[in-house]
């Protein structure tokens, strides 16, 4: 069963599509008819069907307008970009290993656990040999 949407007015969506041009001369990135459908949470096809005429606009003004020339990043800006990564990477490995310490610790807790138990069960008493000097013969 669909939900029923409330379709915006002309207006509405013309004003959108304005803030929308002027959020795209800022990041560079060119509108689009799915940003414009979802800011009212609508569908791609149910935005075009009602407004086809606004869709259209939006596909002929990506037709027709130049991309910006991207210039490529600094070597500064490569640096901090990979900076950045290997602080992420970091951050990750430590908290594995942290885990993985935690895990090591549990299980020789378990370990040593299991074998008390296995001591009690088969009735076996452990000879320790710390403290005794081993014998010549």
């Amino acid at each position: 069963m669909t939900r029923r949407t409330d379709i915006p007015s002309k207006a509405r969506v013309r004003a959108a599509l304005t803030r929308l041009h002027e959020k795209a001369t800022e990041t560079g990135k060119r509108p689009t008819v799915l940003a414009l459908a979802r800011e009212f949470g609508l569908s791609n096809t149910t935005f075009r069907r009602h407004f086809p005429d606004v869709a259209r606009d939006i596909a002929e003004a990506a037709r027709t307008s130049t991309p910006t020339a991207v210039t490529p990043p600094s070597h500064y800006d490569l640096l901090v970009a990979r900076n950045a990564k290997l602080k992420r990477r970091k951050r990750e490995l430590t908290a594995h290993l942290t885990l993985a310490a935690a895990r090591i610790q549990q299980v020789t807790l378990d370990n040593q656990r299991l074998k008390q138990q296995l001591e009690a069960a088969t009735s076996v008493t452990r000879i320790g040999t710390h403290g005794r000097r081993p014998q010549a013969h």
